[in-house]
């Protein structure tokens, strides 16, 4: 079986080739096989300007709203071992209490 990469949205390695397309059946992500190192190549900052890697530690910088829930992230909330996925909402992390979720590097700072 060909080494197939990760899928960029949820890091499944079950992922395959559907056509032009990799496919995870996990999330049922699609994203071209062309794009496969565009993705690395992205460089976010947060609301200071100060570039974010995976495994840094954050500070979120204003309430945020959790959607479909009553939960709000509070200011200063602290969010450990961050990881950069492409798209809107390009930090995907795990927060105490509320759990998984991906956030927007607007509205957070470098710990």
């Amino acid at each position: 079986m060909a080494d197939l990469p990760k899928c960029p949205s949820c890091s499944s390695e079950y992922t395959y080739e559907d056509g032009e397309l990799y496919v995870c059946p996990e999330c049922a992500h699609e994203w071209p096989q062309a794009a496969e190192s565009a993705v690395t190549d992205t460089v976010v900052r947060d609301a200071f300007g100060t570039e974010l890697k995976d495994g840094d530690s954050l500070t979120v910088i204003k309430d945020l709203k959790v959607k479909g829930s009553s939960l709000v992230v509070k200011v200063g909330t602290k969010v450990k071992n961050i990881r950069i996925v492409a798209g809107e909402h390009d930090i995907d992390c795990k927060i105490d209490g509320i759990g998984a979720m991906q956030l927007k590097s607007e509205f957070v700072k470098k710990a």
